[in-house]
């Protein structure tokens, strides 16, 4: 069995919406929002038999989501500062938080991938087909 790469290799292929790890460039998705069970490179499963495996990429999605308002926010004020322009920060705040949560969809996804193979390393049961790409 192939073991995955670093943690590290492994983040920046999932944030770039690539299988964590064979680093394929299709990876577990058919179009933007429309996921594989396998995917298309490595084979590999994307949920690999455990319950939960959603809540863990929500979370990643609701991090990324709520960071990128906060984050925003805080520019739109600083740079506002002291008379703070209250529609424009909110209208872009209310933009760019809708922006990632929309198309980092699946990225939040492949994101969590990525933390759970680190986590839990690649095994035999978790239906890799050795390079045998499986594509629906």
């Amino acid at each position: 069995m192939k073991s995955s790469p670093s943690l590290g290799v492994m983040l920046w292929r999932g944030l770039f919406r690539r299988c964590p790890h064979c680093g394929d460039r299709r990876a577990f998705f058919a179009k933007w929002f429309v996921r594989r069970e396998r995917c298309a490179g490595c084979g590999l499963r994307w949920e690999r038999n455990y319950e939960g495996f959603m809540l863990g990429a929500m979370a990643i999605s609701f991090i990324t989501t709520g960071g990128s308002l906060l984050l925003t926010m805080a520019i739109g004020v600083i740079a506002s500062y002291p008379d703070v322009v209250l529609w424009p920060v909110l209208g872009s705040t209310v933009a760019v938080t809708l922006l990632v949560g929309v198309f980092g969809y699946p990225i939040s996804y492949t994101l969590w991938q990525a933390v759970d193979l680190h986590l839990r390393p690649v095994a035999e049961d978790d239906g890799e087909d050795h390079g045998r790409a499986v594509v629906n």
